[in-house]
C-alpha cells in the first residue's frame, strides 16, 4: 500500500491542474446592447427634463469631452456643466430622440445618434424652437454604469 500512494497523490495532482474548472463569468450583468444605449438615452433625456443642468450632468463621466456647434471643444465634466445652466430655466425644454447606434464587441464602448429640439423663448416672450442632431459616445464606468465620454451636436434646419 505504501507504494501505492505516492502513485494517488501524483494522479490527483495531475488531474487537478489537467482538468478545466469552470468559472462564472466576470460581469453578472447582461451584454449591453444599443436598445440598453436608447434606454439610457431617454433616462438622460427624463433627468434633464426633471432636474434640469444637474440631472443632465449626472449621465457625464468626469473626463467628458463636449463638441459643441461652430464652438471649441470643452473638456471635463465640471467645464461642460458651466455651460449648461439654460436648462434650468423654465421656459427652455431640450427633448432628443435616439434614432440609431452601434456598440463595441468588447460591449464597453458604444454610440447613439438623433436628433434633438430645443424650445425657448426670446427676450420678447416670443418662442423659439432650434433642432438639430447629435451624436452621444457612451463607456461602460468600473462601477458598471455606462456614462457619455464624447458629445456632440450641430443644427438642423427646421423639419
Amino acid at each position: 500500500m505504501k507504494s501505492f500512494l505516492p502513485i494517488l497523490v501524483v494522479a490527483f495532482l495531475v488531474a487537478t491542474i489537467a482538468i478545466p474548472v469552470s468559472h462564472p463569468p466576470v460581469s453578472a450583468s447582461p451584454k449591453a446592447t444599443v436598445e440598453t444605449l436608447k434606454r439610457l438615452e431617454n433616462e438622460f433625456m427624463q433627468a434633464a427634463a426633471q432636474k434640469g443642468s444637474q440631472g443632465y450632468m449626472s449621465y457625464y463621466a468626469d473626463n467628458a469631452v463636449e463638441v459643441p456647434n461652430g464652438g471649441p471643444l470643452i473638456s471635463g465634466k465640471v467645464e461642460i456643466s458651466k455651460g449648461m445652466g439654460f436648462l434650468d430655466q423654465k421656459n427652455n425644454s431640450l427633448t432628443w430622440r435616439p434614432v440609431g447606434g452601434d456598440i463595441s464587441s468588447a460591449g464597453d464602448l458604444g454610440y447613439t445618434y438623433g436628433t434633438y429640439e430645443f424650445r425657448s423663448t426670446d427676450k420678447e416672450s416670443k418662442p423659439h424652437v432650434e433642432y438639430g442632431k447629435y451624436t452621444s459616445i457612451w463607456k461602460l464606468q468600473k462601477d458598471g454604469s455606462w456614462k457619455v465620454v464624447l458629445d456632440m451636436g450641430n443644427a438642423s434646419p427646421t423639419p
